[in-house]
């Protein structure tokens, strides 16, 4: 089977706070890539037993991010890829970085989607929705790197 990802390495590294588990991917910029590419990943992290609270809104933020690699960074080229990267630190949480091949963005230029005139809009609920569902979301390298971060129960994810 030709799988729509592949692994650069997964890793569990031990210290005194206990296992934190290091995953580096690499997703094929096609839309059909974005499920199983997610699926394995949350699969991952739930092996690690670090979830936090609500596992679907880290399954949601993790293929809104995928989807705006492929659709709105890599424009579905098939000649990009996407890079994830997933550190798991049991009792802290969980940090997610997405990159893509393509040229940026300003995400301070991305319109609201909550307001009266982005409304009907067919794009731009999916940073909105990150950003909802995780403690901390920003980006970097000129918009083609989305940073995300969940905590676990009851803890900050600042720490993370």
């Amino acid at each position: 089977m030709n799988f729509p990802y592949s692994f650069n390495s997964v890793a569990v590294e031990r210290s005194s706070a206990g296992p934190t588990l290091q995953v580096e991917m690499l997703m094929r910029s096609e839309i059909d890539a974005i499920l199983p590419s997610a699926n394995q990943l949350m699969a991952l992290i739930m092996e690690s037993h670090c979830m936090p609270e609500n596992e679907g809104d880290l399954e949601m933020a993790i293929r809104e991010a995928l989807a705006n690699a492929v659709l709105h960074g890599n424009l579905q080229d098939p000649r990009k890829e996407v890079r994830i990267s997933c550190s798991v630190q049991p009792g802290l949480g969980i940090s997610i970085v997405v990159k893509d091949q393509g040229k940026g963005f300003d995400p301070t230029k991305v319109s609201d989607p909550t307001a009266i005139e982005n409304v009907l809009s067919e794009s731009g609920r999916g940073i909105h929705l990150m950003k909802a569902l995780m403690d901390e979301v920003h980006f970097e390298r000129g918009g083609t790197e989305v940073h995300m971060r969940k905590g676990v129960r009851g803890k900050s994810s600042s720490s993370v």
